[in-house]
Formats: C-alpha cells, sequence, structure tokens
C-alpha cells in the first residue's frame, strides 16, 4: 500500500481541487473500522494514517475531504447503520411534536441526519472563513418536479446549520429553485444533471440568481455553487452504448468513461471562459476500464489539474484504495485541458443522444424532465425515500 493514496497524489497535482465524502460523516468512523479489518495486517498502520487524514476534527484545515454530499439512499444508510439509535432519535422527535404522520416524523429525522453531520464539518466552515465543509442536504426526491415543494424543504433545510447546501434537481422546475435561493445568498448544489444544457444552465441561473442578491444587499458570505455532473450515469443509465448500437456504433468502455469525461471537461471549459462563480463537481465516478490488463481511473486521471470538486462514495474509495496497481498510476500535468482523443470523438459524434447531450444547447428546459438518466435516478432516489418514510411509519406505530 502507498504511503499517501491516490486521492491525496491528485490533489498534489490540482490546485483547487477538493476531496469530498460522499456519504453522511455518521458512518465514517465504522467505514473506517470496516476496512483496516478487511485490510493486511502490514497494511493496517499506514491505513490507519491515511483515515486520520482524511477527516481530522482537531484539525479541519490540513483533512483531505474538504466538504459532504448526501441524499435519500445516504441518509437512509445511516438509520440502517443504527437503526435502534434512530428509534431511539423517532421516539424523541415525536414527543417534542405531538400529532406527526409518518410523513412529517420522515422529515424530521431526515433533517436530524443533516444536522448531525453538518456539525462535524462546522470546524472546517469555521476554520476555513465559510468557504469549505459544507455539507449537501437534499429536497424531497419525490418533489422533483413541484416548485413551491422544493422551496418550502429548500427553506428549511438551509435552517438547519449555516453550512448546510440544499441540493436541487436539474429539473425545469428546480432550475427557478436553484435562481430563488441564491438570490436569498443561500449555497446550493444541483444534482440530477447529466448533460451540459442543464450545467450550463444552472451556471448562468445562479449568475442571475447572484445579480438579484447583490441588487438586494443580500449577505453573501456563506454562499457557494456547486454544479453535479452525475458522470458514470450519463453513460450507464443513460443506455449510451444501446443507443450507439441502434446506429452501428460499437463503444468500449473507455469510449463511454471518454464520452462522460467530454461533457464535463466542456463545462469545467465553460465556467473559466465566461468567468462564472460556480465550481463544477463530478460524482458518480466509476473504476475503469482496464488497459493492458490494468484498471485505471480515468474519471480521476483525466481530471489532473482541475480546480474542481470531486465526491466519492465509501464504495468507490475502498476500492481505488486497494486497488492492485493503483500505485503506477502517474498524473499528466493539467490533463483536464487535453481533449478527448479526435478518434474516439468522431465514433461518439455518429451518435444521435451524444451529440444532443454534450450540445449547449442540445436541450431545452422543458426537455430535461423527459431525460432518461433523470427520469431512472429520481425513480431511485424516491424509493429510498419511501424507505424512510417506512422506517417512520414502524416508529410511529411502535411508539
Amino acid at each position: 500500500m502507498e504511503e499517501r493514496n491516490f486521492f491525496e497524489r491528485l490533489v498534489d497535482v490540482s490546485p483547487g481541487m477538493e476531496i469530498w465524502w460522499d456519504s453522511s460523516p455518521v458512518i465514517f468512523e465504522n467505514w473506517c473500522k470496516k476496512l483496516l479489518e478487511k485490510a493486511d495486517p502490514a497494511d493496517r498502520g499506514l491505513l490507519q494514517q491515511q483515515f486520520d487524514r482524511m477527516y481530522n476534527k482537531d484539525n479541519p484545515q490540513h483533512q483531505l475531504f474538504r466538504g459532504v454530499t448526501t441524499n435519500p439512499p445516504l441518509s437512509l444508510q445511516v438509520i440502517q447503520n443504527d437503526p435502534a439509535y434512530w428509534e431511539k432519535v423517532a421516539k424523541d422527535i415525536l414527543a417534542q411534536n405531538s400529532g406527526l404522520d409518518k410523513e412529517g416524523l420522515f422529515w424530521e429525522l431526515y433533517k436530524t441526519v443533516v444536522k448531525v453531520g453538518s456539525e462535524m464539518y462546522l470546524p472546517l466552515f469555521e476554520a476555513s472563513g465559510y468557504k469549505e465543509g459544507y455539507l449537501s442536504g437534499q429536497v424531497d426526491p419525490r418533489s422533483a418536479f413541484d416548485k413551491d415543494a422544493m422551496i418550502r424543504q429548500a427553506d428549511e433545510i438551509a435552517a438547519v446549520n449555516p453550512n448546510v447546501m440544499v441540493k436541487v434537481p436539474g429539473t425545469k422546475q428546480g432550475y427557478e429553485v436553484i435562481e430563488y435561493l441564491t438570490a436569498k445568498g443561500i449555497p446550493t448544489n444541483n444534482t440530477l444533471t447529466f448533460v451540459l444544457p442543464q450545467l450550463v444552465d444552472c451556471a448562468n441561473t445562479v449568475k442571475r440568481g447572484l445579480e438579484t442578491a447583490r441588487k438586494n444587499g443580500v449577505d453573501l458570505s456563506k454562499w457557494r455553487s456547486v454544479i453535479t455532473h452525475m458522470e458514470g450515469r450519463f453513460g450507464n443509465l443513460g443506455g449510451l452504448k444501446d443507443r450507439a448500437q441502434e446506429v452501428g456504433v460499437e463503444l468500449s468502455d473507455g469510449d463511454i468513461r471518454l464520452a462522460e469525461l467530454a461533457v464535463f471537461k466542456k463545462a469545467y471549459k465553460y465556467l473559466i471562459d465566461n468567468d462564472l462563480p460556480s465550481k463544477m463537481l463530478s460524482c458518480s465516478l466509476i473504476v475503469g476500464p482496464t488497459v493492458d490488463g490494468d484498471d485505471r481511473i480515468w474519471h480521476l486521471e483525466e481530471k489532473a489539474g482541475a480546480s474542481t470538486v470531486v465526491t466519492c462514495p465509501p464504495s468507490f474509495i475502498d476500492k481505488v484504495l486497494f486497488l492492485p496497481g493503483v500505485e503506477k498510476i502517474k498524473f499528466e500535468k493539467d490533463r483536464i485541458l487535453e481533449d478527448i482523443p479526435k478518434d474516439v470523438m468522431d465514433k461518439l459524434l455518429r451518435v444521435p443522444y451524444f451529440v444532443k447531450g454534450s450540445a449547449a444547447d442540445g436541450y431545452t428546459r422543458d426537455e430535461y424532465n423527459s431525460h432518461p438518466a433523470l427520469q431512472k435516478t429520481a425513480e431511485q432516489f424516491s424509493k429510498a425515500t419511501d424507505e424512510m418514510v417506512a422506517f417512520a411509519g414502524r416508529c410511529l406505530a411502535t411508539n
């Protein structure tokens, strides 16, 4: 095992890059214990040192993780990690809030998960002058197409802690919510975003919201904007390979990873060229492809040099830390600025799905809601939310 892990080495060559923890901080300690148990005894001391550098409440300015992303499935994991504890929390909530139904109890439980996690990152938030240490709390994914409901939820989520960033979906209605929140100086994370038109739309929406905020004298000292590109979901969940086959194009796993990166790189460059204040956030990362028998991590290798956010779920970090040969992967300076190889782009540009998704004007706002990756992701997140509601229902029934 290498002394400084892959993520640390990537940050070393990428000024402005932030690695975020893509799960609730509540489960971090238990995750570390599980990884130490499965590690080779000879590596455990080195691994513990790396964990100590990932999150350090006593020295937050020097820790690897600079923020946190959460969503309903990740919040559900927190409850599943210790159901007895959360049953007690539910009981306390009910004692203080008579008349709650299961939906009301779910919402209070969800905000409590957000509160507990965000408090763990308040030291970094304060030490960084409110620039880092944010935790993203997502509006109810079942409300992804309901502007008024999302605004109500967003206002409540933002009030949980000053370092809570509201996660809003890239639906037609979601961008209206993002402009509203930005105008109030509330930090936002745009999620359920897969295609370049959404990313560009968000950047310009935020710009308009900021203009309104400044016109009204709104305090922006605790404001940030990140724009998420759910990379692996654009290719895999969106069915890029099947759509290519429909027009007689065969795409390898490497081609698909590069297609996703092509969209990200275009968005990254758009923000720079137009001097926009949002920061790109990369998620839904995938290890691969396999090149000459070795697993690569193109989703991250191609971002070397980028001033961007990269959010990594525990399962992905686990895979990378123990990836055979990961220490042999070297980073090219400013790789983020390099174009996708021409032969790959020539193939991709024969696929209408890719062409539409990688053009800044490929979709209108009215079309976002029907994108297959958005619909499938919203459905997955909604299912996890329903499971949290069911847990709340069980707690209500036994109270």
